[in-house]
């Protein structure tokens, strides 16, 4: 009788939502679903407790707001009644006294402004009538919406445990009724969201911030209105209702630890409560939960009320003991009396959600995805918002939360991506270098073929006619020796010059068949190693079969090797390390000698480029070498460190040589 069906209460702003999960982690019933990172209500789960409103310090979650309604219905209809929640001076402490208050709402347009308290009085009559002919029945308190819903969404099986006595709010509503007529409509204004979906019967609901902004709005001030007292019944300790155990003391009962057949609890402490009553069946008398931590606390009190709970508390005592002391006790039992057989029942629905928890299989899968291997790595640090890591998984598997949620699986991610950006940006930069590298000799190689082609001519012609000449001079002429050195020389400038074509990539390559760990050792066997220098060979191939340009491979290595023993004068180790894939064979030759300086890293390759003595090198060794590698059409690159503070010094040029098919 009297119980609506609970709607759409709370909502998300969207655009102010930053993904805190502050409101997961405060809903007693998780009724917050995150998608795309955005938190969105889940109405079928929401009991309308209101705190999500409460935490959110981005003002992202906004409950219904009747305020134009209860404006629009009070230009409407003269005939209409403020029922004001026992909770007021708690919210209106600025008000010097309570009679201001009430004159404010009477200038808003209120015909009638009565007090729930005295419905409190009524239903705490009927709570203690009820409680003393079921002595052996446990009750759960009724008068909280949001422990009703609960108990109806989560605890079908409780139902029959409510006390089945109406709130106060619906109480005085029908007390109302009763007194000014059915035609009287009624607006309950207290501080809970939930109360707006509490009942059908009650026409309309505010929250005290709602009623400020409307005072706000109607510019309705305390020095501009005539002090009031409340329109009868006047209420007596119904006045204490808000504050914790306030139902109790109105029944003259305590929850006694001698006793222990009452347990009271607020916030979200009374989960625990419930969840525990179920499984042990414990024989207490009485639940009296409270989804707040007493109504004073209610999500609906303003956001400009700075009072802590305890002073809220403080300023409904006293203004408790103010009416008590002031109270016509004659004729509040007289009200009493009046109103002892009017109907305040209650009757409560089953609305179970029904959740489906999944198997430890799908459990096991999440767990393992987001990194939680062992109980180890279980923290239940509850920065999602879930209180364990097993509950996170679960909301996951249901739809209602992300992966994304668990602070450790995002941190061991973002580490993985930073990692992955800095081989990138390590690949991208040697990707440039190489770029900025080939660009380079690539121009210089159509120098060097230009400048072969210009001079292989003149070339040709002086040592043609140097070696006529030294045919028609005696060998005992002077001159002979003049001769032979011209022509010594010019054979040095052709060697100069092939190595240049080489260079240039004007080389024709004459593949064959190779085993390439045999040309390789044979390689090796080709250098002249001093004793301080070992040599270590390692071969990964798979198939050694590969097609290659014997001569121009066997220059490549030889001069790979012969610069690797040349950079270890006090000695080191030299290595020769091949490995393979499906389409490439790889060479790795190492030193353990002085390294490349980094400022001569990217002149290598340079024709002419060289850190020997005069005399002791052309600068064509390396980029006569890259040039056979091109012609290849592979790959060569190099690691090296000539600072000892960075680690090991050395050298290793990596090459690496497609693979072609056999009987080349």
């Amino acid at each position: 009788m009297g119980h609506a069906n609970i709607n759409k209460i709370v909502f998300t702003v969207k655009d102010r939502c930053r993904v805190c999960y502050t409101c997961v982690r405060e809903c007693p019933v998780k009724a917050i679903k995150i998608i795309n990172g955005q938190a969105e209500v889940i109405h079928e789960r929401c009991i309308g407790c209101g705190n999500c409103v409460l935490v959110c310090s981005q003002g992202a979650k906004v409950f219904l707001d009747a305020k134009q309604n209860v404006i629009d219905l009070l230009k409407e209809n003269k005939n209409v009644a403020a029922c004001i929640a026992p909770s007021f001076p708690a919210e209106f402490y600025d008000l010097n006294d309570y009679k201001i208050f009430v004159g404010m709402l009477k200038k808003l347009g209120f015909r009638k402004v009565v007090e729930v308290a005295f419905g409190a009085d009524l239903v705490s009559r009927k709570y203690q009538e009820i409680l003393s002919d079921n002595q052996n029945k446990t009750y759960v308190s009724s008068d909280c919406p949001a422990i009703v819903f609960y108990v109806e969404q989560y605890y079908p099986d409780l139902i029959d445990s409510l006390v089945p006595v109406a709130s106060p709010m619906v109480a005085i509503h029908r007390i109302v009724k009763k007194i000014y007529g059915e035609n009287i409509k009624t607006v309950f204004i207290g501080p809970c969201i939930a109360k707006k979906v509490e009942s059908d019967e009650v026409d309309m609901v505010l929250t005290f911030k709602e009623l400020r902004e409307i005072f706000k709005m109607e510019e309705i001030v305390p020095d501009t209105v005539k002090p009031c007292d409340f329109d009868p019944p006047r209420a007596g300790k119904g006045s204490v209702f808000p504050v914790s155990r306030g139902m109790l003391q109105n029944m003259g009962k305590e929850d006694s630890i001698v006793d222990g057949d009452i347990i009271v609890a607020e916030g979200k402490k009374f989960k625990g409560v419930i969840s525990e009553y179920v499984k042990q069946k414990n024989k207490q008398n009485y639940l009296e939960l409270l989804c707040c931590e007493g109504c004073i606390m209610g999500a609906g009190m303003s956001e400009t009320n700075s009072l802590k709970r305890f002073a809220r508390r403080s300023q409904v005592s006293d203004y408790v003991k103010s009416k008590l002391s002031n109270l016509d006790e004659k004729q509040w039992k007289e009200d009493l009396l009046m109103f002892s057989d009017l109907d305040i029942s209650q009757s409560f629905r089953v609305n179970d959600i029904d959740e489906k928890v999944p198997d430890e299989k799908e459990i096991k899968a999440v767990l393992l995805k987001m990194g939680k291997k062992s109980p180890n790595d279980f923290l239940n640090c509850g920065a999602c918002g879930y209180d364990t890591c097993r509950e996170h998984t679960i909301a996951i598997i249901q739809g209602l939360a992300e992966e994304e949620m668990c602070l450790p699986y995002l941190i061991g991610k973002l580490h993985d991506t930073i990692y992955d950006l800095n081989v990138s940006h390590d690949k991208l930069a040697n990707m440039k270098q190489a770029l900025r590298q080939s660009e380079k000799l690539a121009s210089m190689g159509q120098l060097s073929a230009g400048i072969a082609h210009e001079l292989n001519n003149p070339l040709g012609v002086i040592t043609m006619y140097a070696d006529i000449l030294k045919e028609e001079v005696d060998e005992t002429n002077p001159i002979a020796k003049d001769l032979e050195l011209i022509v010594e020389q010019a054979d040095r400038c052709k060697k100069i010059v092939g190595g240049l074509l080489n260079f240039a990539r004007k080389n024709q390559v004459i593949l064959s068949d190779v085993h390439i760990e045999e040309f390789c050792k044979h390689s090796l066997q080709s250098v002249v190693v001093p004793e301080n220098i070992t040599i270590t060979f390692r071969s990964k191939v798979s198939d050694p079969a590969v097609c290659l340009d014997k001569d121009q491979m066997m220059q490549m290595l030889t001069n790979l090797e012969k610069n690797a023993v040349e950079a270890m004068p006090e000695g080191g180790e030299l290595t020769l390390e091949l490995s393979d894939t499906d389409n490439e064979i790889e060479i790795v030759v190492g030193d353990t000698g002085v390294g490349i300086p980094e400022e001569n890293t990217d002149k290598i390759f340079t024709p002419f480029f060289s850190t020997k003595g005069i005399g002791k090198g052309t600068g064509l060794g390396l980029p006569l070498i890259y040039g056979i590698i091109k012609m290849h059409k592979g790959k060569i690159s190099f690691v090296s460190n000539a600072n000892p503070g960075k680690g090991p010094t050395g050298t290793k040029f990596i090459i690496k040589i497609p693979r072609k098919e056999s009987n080349c």
